[in-house]
């Protein structure tokens, strides 16, 4: 089952609700029973939970839409019960781009907030009719919650919008991979502070501050390695020695080649073509219901991305950590020639790193001989 379901798109853009979203719904539901709520309170409460997340999609549409503005598209919108999350292809390198970008999300909060407050300034009848919505607290509520809800995504800290401001404004001055270390330091820092206050007064703030401190490492880890991988192609990175599969293999056959090697995915080809992939989860499972003799055809994914050889490695690398599949087949003029996976791409940045060790340590040695 999927772990979440499309229930819709907006300007082209598809938005889909998380599964979990449904246990913030059912514990609304039953929260508000066990207190002995009326029906009508309860379908309010619950109306004012789907408004909330309305005013959350809009907040995303509004990364989404100014992204758009700059040849930036968006994967889709999804709804947890945390929140929402725009899946950008990329966040732009240009400052001035990704700080319009990320200002966009808490401005259109703001303006929703203005909107309730104007609508409450020329009809304020419809804010204090007994029988409208129990006497107007759900406006008021909701035009409170979004001003909290912009306020709080300014603050200076990844994964939170404002944390992308900070870095869009240090990168005026300093290189991108600086710039985003410090932010995130910043970010770690706050951190810090919500956990002081979470172990004082809310624990709440405990369960912010990890998420604070675990966004800020990820994204500063994820520009370093973007950092490192530029320029480089899909075909440096690329696994060559590596087994495939046919649609009428069985799984016995895979599960040989399995246990042989080290590879866990393996590409469906037919007449030299990707069809598919059978990972070690689908292996496993099919053995299970089918048995050794059961064919590959019947358990495969069809979902194997392709990417072309000579293509850029770090929006492949985007694509393997968007959940696309747990690889990729590499193809040149139409041919397959590699695959490629995460644990493959984290090897070869390794194998740089280590190398760079090396060349820094020569350089040092040569440069204390010289001294001498």
């Amino acid at each position: 089952m999927s772990s979440s379901w499309n229930i819709g798109r907006i300007a082209g853009i598809p938005v889909r609700v998380h599964w979990t979203f449904l246990i913030l719904i059912g514990f609304v539901v039953v929260g508000n029973a066990m207190e002995g709520q009326t029906p009508l309170t309860i379908a309010v409460n619950v109306l004012f939970v789907l408004a909330l997340f309305g005013c959350v999609v809009l907040h995303e549409m509004g990364h989404a839409l100014a992204a758009r503005r700059f040849g930036v598209k968006t994967t889709d919108i999804t709804l947890l019960p945390i929140g929402g999350i725009a899946r950008l292809e990329r966040i732009p390198e240009n400052p001035v781009q990704e700080l319009v970008i990320a200002l966009a999300g808490p401005i259109v909060n703001f303006v929703i907030a203005g909107l309730i407050l104007l609508a409450g300034i020329s009809v304020p009848a419809a804010f204090h009719e007994p029988h409208f919505l129990l006497e107007g607290t759900f406006f008021t509520k909701l035009l409170s919650l979004n001003l909290f809800l912009g306020l709080f995504n300014l603050l200076p800290a990844f994964p939170m919008d404002g944390g992308r401001v900070l870095r869009a404004l240090l990168a005026l001055k300093y290189e991108y991979s600086e710039a985003t270390r410090m932010a995130a330091n910043v970010g770690q820092f706050m951190a810090i502070l919500f956990a002081v206050v979470g172990l004082l007064r809310n624990p709440m703030l405990l369960l912010i501050a990890l998420f604070v401190w675990v966004g800020a490492e990820a994204e500063a880890t994820m520009v370093q390695q973007r950092v490192a991988l530029k320029g480089v192609r899909v075909r440096d990175a690329m696994l060559t020695d590596y087994k495939t599969l046919s649609p009428d293999n069985s799984l016995g056959q895979a599960a040989e080649l399995l246990l042989a090697g080290s590879q866990v995915d393996f590409p469906v080809l037919s007449d030299g073509r990707a069809v598919g992939v059978l990972g070690r989860a689908d292996l496993f499972a099919g053995l299970s219901k089918g048995g050794t003799d059961a064919r590959v055809s019947e358990y495969q994914k069809s979902d194997l991305g392709v990417v072309e050889a000579d293509e850029p490695l770090v929006p492949a690398m985007t694509r393997l950590r968007a959940g696309e599949g747990p690889c990729l087949q590499v193809v040149e003029a139409g041919h397959p020639v590699g695959l490629l996976t995460l644990e493959n791409i984290g090897e070869f940045l390794m194998v740089r790193s280590a190398l760079a060790g090396a060349s820094r340590g020569g350089r040092d040695s040569r440069a204390k001989s010289y001294a001498s």
